[in-house]
């Protein structure tokens, strides 16, 4: 019986070890026939940016091919070193990633995922650069214009960051995506200008005041508050009213008054400001609910100063509101942390002009 098994084992064991060398040849056959057939087209697919590209297809064959007169149609197929061409796209700036592959038709099949810028910066020495969502920076383009908020004065001008710098980048990099999400702070945003202690105060566009944001922490929450501030007072009296509007510190709104506005100006904000609301048809803040503070009437009195949402002025029904507000304009987990001052000059405010595009 012995005997027997171990010839029954031998004799798989061949009839294994034939089939994979028949495998084995004709995945050669395959190959060497692949390799002798030409190219028959270059099929190139670029991804991202919502339809808008900072990269053609001619641009990406001209990374791939850099010699006009060599083109890749009718090549063998073995001449090609995929390899190589996927390393010369990765070395470009604006591609995240790219794929090459012939085809069984001998198409050379290329798939580019551009990379999407967020922002766009201004540095103090004056420099200018566009970052993605992980803080890549990439150079500015003639081919295209992107709406895009806008930082100014960002204290460093090298690509490797460090320390309080890179945390400043962090937080423009959360910030900069919200407010391209809601079309209410794309409008209303003209610029985001960075003070020496590396905080945040806002140009807006309608209105003549500041806006003092303070680091990045709770964003979602501080743009909250600023929204019922717009819709609850800015609505009803206008903001020319008032010089500063600071959301900087938890769960209230300090608005600084400043001298006598037209009568005429401060109509045409409030009618300004009622339209910008009404077009946002922004959820998280058309649909919450929230009840503000009754000192919110102070509006009306010559105090130099108005605070709205004060934890020691809320009362039980506006904390029950706070309480259930969607969990998707909670605070974020990011932390704050004290900020090193820059030590330079700081640059004059200028609202940088907005692309149509």
């Amino acid at each position: 019986m012995s005997i027997k098994s171990n010839i029954k084992k031998i004799l798989f064991l061949c009839m294994g070890v034939a089939a994979s060398a028949g495998l084995l040849v004709l995945l050669i056959a395959a190959i060497n026939k692949k390799n002798h057939k030409n190219c028959t087209g270059v099929e190139i697919t670029i991804k991202g940016n919502d339809g808008e590209f900072f990269l053609s297809k001619q641009d990406v064959l001209n990374i791939i091919v850099p010699d006009k007169t060599n083109q890749p149609n009718g090549k063998p197929l073995a001449s090609f070193d995929l390899q190589k061409m996927e390393t010369a796209l990765d070395k470009n700036v604006w591609i995240k990633n790219g794929q090459l592959f012939f085809d069984n038709n001998g198409i050379l099949r290329i798939t580019i995922n551009e990379r999407k810028p967020v922002a766009r910066i201004f540095t103090v020495s004056g420099n200018s650069f566009y970052i993605d969502s992980s803080g890549k920076q990439l150079p500015l383009s003639g081919k295209m214009t992107i709406k895009l908020p806008v930082y100014s004065n960002f204290p460093a001008n090298k690509e490797t960051l460090y320390s309080a710098d890179s945390l400043l980048m962090e937080q423009i990099k959360q910030l900069s995506p919200f407010i391209l999400s809601h079309p209410f702070w794309m409008a209303q945003i003209a610029q985001i200008d960075i003070t020496p202690n590396r905080t945040f105060e806002m140009i807006p566009v309608i209105g003549k005041h500041t806006i003092v944001f303070g680091d990045g922490a709770d964003y979602e929450q501080k743009f909250h508050r600023l929204f019922l501030f717009y819709q609850q007072v800015g609505a009803k009296v206008g903001l020319d009213k008032y010089s500063v509007i600071n959301v900087a510190f938890d769960k209230q709104v300090v608005a600084t008054k400043k001298g006598t506005t037209g009568k005429i100006d401060s109509l045409q904000a409030i009618k300004n400001i009622q339209k910008l609301i009404e077009a946002s048809k922004e959820l998280p803040y058309d649909t919450v609910s929230t009840m503000v503070d009754n000192n919110i009437a102070a509006y009306a009195a010559p105090m130099p100063t108005l605070t709205i949402l004060k934890d020691n002025h809320i009362n039980t029904a506006i904390k029950d509101t706070l309480n259930k507000v969607p969990s998707s304009i909670h605070p974020t987990s990011l932390k704050s942390r004290a900020i090193e001052p820059v030590q330079q000059k700081r640059q004059p405010k200028a609202v940088m002009k907005r692309s149509s595009g």
